[in-house]
């Protein structure tokens, strides 16, 4: 394994407690990086602090006061952010857009898009004030394409990929970056949301005929959250096995 220096930044990794969030924050340590996860699941968290060696609190993303009452609490633990992983998401369940449960695309979207503008809205400010910072969202190629039977997540994903846009501009009279990844499928605990016909679909478009694993999401974004990436921002970035095509 690669390992990039990241020796004297903190980090914090939202749905870092399990799947590409736990893969990224185990990356992000063994880069040298001090690391506070964030999760909503509070048991989960304290799981993966303790496996990882790093700190955790128990958030909502999608709720704006746990936001910013978790950068209070996480500002007590490190001395700064100076780098962000928007990692937590949820997929919601596989159905036609005309039979989508409205209260399910309502959650997608109050955790994949609220909660990433949160978290953004919360620590874009304290980086730009320290004129330095990484932020990194977490999409999906699905973002891109729009998959059958996953409108909303589709949807939230394209949304993510457009705020990293909007965002990469706003910052970039200073030294904070903001890019975002665009995986294909990738084995996650999100895949107990799916139908095993959708996820067969997923894998049927992957060129190099496998899943991605979380590890190989983990090495390109701790190389986004190094200062060797100066001079990427509001880019996408497809870690998609041949699948992308633009």
């Amino acid at each position: 394994m690669n390992k990039l220096d990241l020796d004297g930044r903190n980090a914090v990794v939202t749905g870092g407690a399990s799947g590409l969030g736990f893969a990224i924050a185990a990356r992000l340590i063994t880069s040298g990086a001090k690391v506070v996860i964030w999760d909503l699941d509070a048991e989960a968290a304290r799981a993966a602090e303790k496996q990882l060696g790093g700190s955790s609190l128990s958030v909502d993303v999608s709720d704006l006061s746990s936001v910013m009452g978790a950068v209070e609490k996480t500002l007590g633990i490190i001395p700064a952010i100076d780098v962000l992983i928007n990692s937590a998401g949820i997929s919601g369940p596989n159905a036609r857009l005309w039979e989508y449960p409205v209260d399910d695309w309502k959650r997608i979207f109050a955790v994949n898009v609220e909660g990433t503008f949160y978290c953004c809205r919360a620590v874009a400010p304290l980086m730009r004030d320290r004129n330095y910072g990484r932020i990194i969202n977490i999409a999906s190629v699905a973002g891109k394409d729009g998959n059958p039977n996953a409108s909303a997540y589709s949807a939230s994903k394209a949304a993510v990929i457009a705020l990293t846009k909007s965002l990469g501009k706003e910052l970039a009279d200073s030294a904070v970056r903001v890019n975002c990844v665009t995986p294909a499928a990738v084995r996650t605990p999100l895949f107990s949301q799916m139908t095993q016909a959708h996820i067969d679909y997923m894998l049927s478009k992957i060129p190099l005929g496998r899943l991605g694993e979380p590890q190989e999401v983990a090495a390109l974004v701790v190389w986004l959250a190094s200062e060797e990436c100066s001079f990427s921002t509001g880019a996408v970035f497809d870690l998609s096995g041949g699948r992308s095509t633009y």
